[in-house]
């Protein structure tokens, strides 16, 4: 499995022909205490960028943002009933949805762990 980030702060991990997508350990801390979070419709088709989720906290609402262009197959079921699994595990079971990609060369341009490490600590 391969992981990448964004400068706005999502992760992808990429399984075979599937990605996981989900915000990063930075963003839930400074989002703060997750209330809500709206993940999208299976079959919905996003083109890198596009908003592709939302997610609230006690501070600010938020888009989640597609890393890359696809289709999305299943959106996470838990957070709906649990927003704060987001918080408690946003790299792990908070995961926000999963897609297909349509267009693989899209994670070149994305950054590795060391990368996205290195890109936080500027901030």
């Amino acid at each position: 499995m391969s992981r990448y980030f964004t400068e706005d702060h999502e992760w992808i991990e990429l399984d075979g022909d599937i990605a996981t997508v989900g915000i990063t350990e930075y963003a839930q801390s400074q989002l703060g205490d997750i209330v809500f979070v709206e993940v999208p419709d299976e079959g919905k088709i996003v083109e890198k960028g596009d908003d592709a989720a939302v997610v609230e906290s006690v501070k600010a609402a938020s888009d989640v943002y597609a890393p890359v262009s696809g289709t999305v197959i299943e959106g996470n079921p838990a957070l709906e009933a649990t927003p704060e699994l987001v918080n408690e595990d946003p790299e792990g079971d908070g995961w926000f949805f999963k897609m297909t990609l349509s267009d693989t060369s899209e994670l070149d341009a994305l950054m590795n762990d060391s990368a996205y490490s290195d890109f936080v600590s500027k901030l």
